[in-house]
């Protein structure tokens, strides 16, 4: 636990007392960026300090804001009124107070809860030239110039991708598969045991062809341009189960505009010859083989009960079969990891030579059991990716890719971003649609949010439950809360 005399950077624990909850998420964001170490919470004004604890007090105002640092003095600053939001230019001056406080600076600056290139791609649609869009990033985000190219870059790609799609009346489809042989460590999407549910698979892909019976229907007139069967582990199905449920996508559907099938095969462990033969012979087009990582200590760490040999059996089983457009993720900053346990696995993935490559920087959810490891070993045990992300960057060149999508997750290691890499024409259409929030997204399965994007840009979404037995039994209410949805798609259009 940190000690009052070590200063205020240095706390194990602090406490954040604003007076406005709407500002809370980016409150606790920047300063977990600055202070990934610390353990941060909300308090409300009037409560017990405490002496073994670090406290930010918040002010914000019609006219300004003002910041209290443990026992630093007052720091002030006032909104122009012809400026940016109130909320941005609280957000710049926090950074700048964060910055000041700790002699840090951030890669990414002071963004929060927003897609990086989603900026870089508003500015281009503005016929904004790169200068202006660096000196905009620069100056009202503090974006470092690396990230800034990078960002520019990337959506510039996506928008010449993207000008090929109609994202006004065409849309994607997405199914969700959320079983996995195990739950890995650092995972808190909903996934769940095929264990256990094993015997009850049918019943959940049933409730599924109840949503895909509305969005058939409910869409006939409109292009479905991609589809993306994701999970958990949607390999988890039997090669039985995804034959049943691809052809009734392909039964139920029109897939003439299709341009993107993708199967997130995922797991090692659970690709069969049986299984990928049956995704090439209905014309999946798209898959991805993630090892995560290629050295067998951290997978045996991480709970993926699978080992190397495994993923180079599938990836060149995946190539035997036909398939010329395959992914492979890999997460930087995993437990134990340095930048040589990093190298090591490039250069497997580089004798592979796989299609694409998606690079995850580590992000650390309280939901997962990474929370109670990092508790048992300190945080210290995760090393800085900033190193391991040039690495994996030399790496995807030497492979003639380029950087095609990117995004950011809160609590990332090193402040820094996920990025995906692929060759030319292999470029993962769905992700850039899911990231830049183009094209309108239906989505089946427990655990799956369906995204309308109507005009000016304005997204409304409708999620279905997590849990599996819940989903199962109010399936009905899940396809009347995406009529609700839809009416008011009508309204609105």
């Amino acid at each position: 636990m940190g000690s009052p005399d070590t200063g205020f950077p240095f706390y194990t624990y602090m406490e954040i007392i604003c007076n406005r909850e709407d500002y809370e998420y980016d409150l606790h964001s920047l300063i977990k960026a600055f202070y990934p170490e610390s353990e941060i919470s909300f308090k409300r004004s009037g409560e017990d300090d405490s002496e073994e604890k670090a406290t930010v007090k918040v002010t914000i105002m019609e006219t300004g804001a003002i910041v209290i640092l443990g026992d630093s003095e007052p720091k002030e600053c006032i909104f122009a009124t012809d400026g940016d939001t109130p909320k941005n230019q609280f957000k710049l001056f926090l950074y700048r107070v964060l910055q000041a406080e700790t002699g840090k600076e951030l890669p990414w600056g002071n963004l929060t809860g927003i897609r990086p290139t989603k900026i870089a791609m508003q500015l281009l649609e503005q016929g904004k030239r790169d200068d202006e869009i660096e000196e905009f990033l620069k100056h009202k985000h503090c974006v470092s110039e690396e990230k800034i190219k990078l960002s520019t870059t990337i959506a510039k790609h996506e928008k010449k991708l993207l000008e090929k799609l109609d994202c006004v009346k065409g849309y994607s489809l997405y199914i969700g598969i959320p079983f996995c042989p195990t739950t890995c460590l650092y995972c808190s999407f909903t996934s769940n045991p095929v264990f256990k549910w094993k015997n009850r698979m049918q019943e959940y892909l049933d409730a599924m062809k109840k949503e895909l019976d509305f969005w058939s229907v409910a869409y006939q007139d409109r292009p479905l341009n991609t589809v993306y069967i994701g999970g958990g582990t949607p390999t988890s199905l039997s090669a039985e189960q995804l034959e049943e449920l691809i052809s009734y996508v392909k039964e139920k559907f029109d897939l003439s505009y299709l341009q993107e099938f993708t199967v997130e095969a995922g797991r090692p462990d659970s690709i069969t010859r049986e299984k990928l033969e049956v995704l090439y012979k209905l014309g999946v087009t798209r898959i991805s083989v993630n090892p995560q990582t290629m050295n067998q200590e951290t997978l045996d760490l991480i709970g993926r009960c699978h080992s190397t040999e495994q993923t180079k059996e599938a990836f060149a089983l995946a190539r035997e079969v036909g398939f010329d457009n395959i992914n492979m993720d890999i997460i930087l900053g995993l437990p134990g990891e340095n930048a040589e346990m990093v190298a090591k696995t490039l250069e497997e993935i580089k004798k592979m030579n796989p299609d694409s490559l998606t690079v995850h920087s580590l992000a650390i959810k309280r939901a997962s059991k990474l929370g109670e490891w990092i508790e048992k070993n300190g945080r210290e045990a995760l090393n800085d990716t900033s190193d391991m992300m040039e690495i994996a960057g030399t790496c995807a060149k030497a492979m003639d890719m380029e950087a095609y999508y990117l995004y950011r997750q809160k609590n990332m290691a090193g402040n820094l971003e996920n990025v995906g890499f692929a060759r030319n024409g292999k470029d993962g259409i769905y992700n850039v649609l899911i990231m830049e929030e183009k094209q309108t997204i239906a989505a089946v399965g427990a655990g799956s949010i369906t995204k309308l994007v109507l005009p000016n840009n304005r997204i409304e979404r409708s999620d279905n439950v997590k849990d599996v037995e819940q989903y199962l039994s109010r399936i009905d209410e899940m396809v009347e809360r995406r009529k609700k949805l839809l009416e008011f798609e009508k309204a609105e259009l």
